[in-house]
């Protein structure tokens, strides 16, 4: 059986609060009128690394590599509003994050080569700490849109606490994605008994 998942790394929002107002400013969003598609609040997530088709014993691997990755739990807080690649041609628009960006930058860079060394290309667009709320499909009422950014470019939306790195799957459905969790690892746990790996 040669069946391939799908698959990324991240730190999930395990915060009703603040899934509550993600939604809530993906509604204002909307109310502009932008051609946008909404990531579901209960799937937004602190993407760390995008993986793409995986077999199921790459992911053991992948998941012993994370194992080796030490990081203690630390708090993320979650504020303002931006766009990629930039507000005027905007194609995603983020949420941004204050503190814990450095802790964040450290987990990837521990685990950036271990999935190299796994064969895995680096991702040309490097890695900037945010969460994807939604992807612009057109540039209808971008005036709107982008004022909208701007009023809420210090809108905070609170802190999530970063326990769990989670290796996660991906199945595409017609009504968006579905999520699941296939290998985590938590924090201040260091595993690295296997050193001879």
């Amino acid at each position: 059986m040669s069946e391939t998942i799908r698959s990324f790394i991240a730190f999930d929002i395990d915060n009703e609060l603040v899934v509550r107002r993600l939604s809530e400013v993906q509604g204002m969003l909307v109310n502009t009128g932008a051609d946008l598609k909404l990531v579901k609040p209960q799937n937004i997530h602190v993407t760390m690394r995008f993986l793409g088709n995986i077999s199921l014993p790459m992911a053991d691997l992948i998941h012993k590599e994370m194992k080796q990755i030490f990081f203690a739990p630390f708090d993320i807080e979650l504020r303002g509003l931006g766009a990629f690649p930039s507000l005027r041609y905007a194609r995603v628009v983020w949420t941004g994050i204050r503190k814990g960006a450095d802790e964040l930058v450290n987990v990837f860079n521990q685990l950036e080569p271990r999935l190299r060394r796994l064969g895995f290309k680096p991702d040309s667009k490097g890695f900037s700490p945010h969460l994807t709320i939604a992807r612009v499909r057109t540039g209808r009422h971008k005036a709107e849109l982008v004022r909208c950014v701007e009023d809420l470019a210090d809108y905070e939306f609170g802190v999530i606490n970063a326990d769990y790195l989670r290796l996660k799957k991906s199945v595409l459905t017609p009504k968006g994605p579905i999520y699941t969790t296939l290998r985590e690892v938590r924090g201040g746990q260091k595993t690295n008994t296997e050193k001879n790996s």
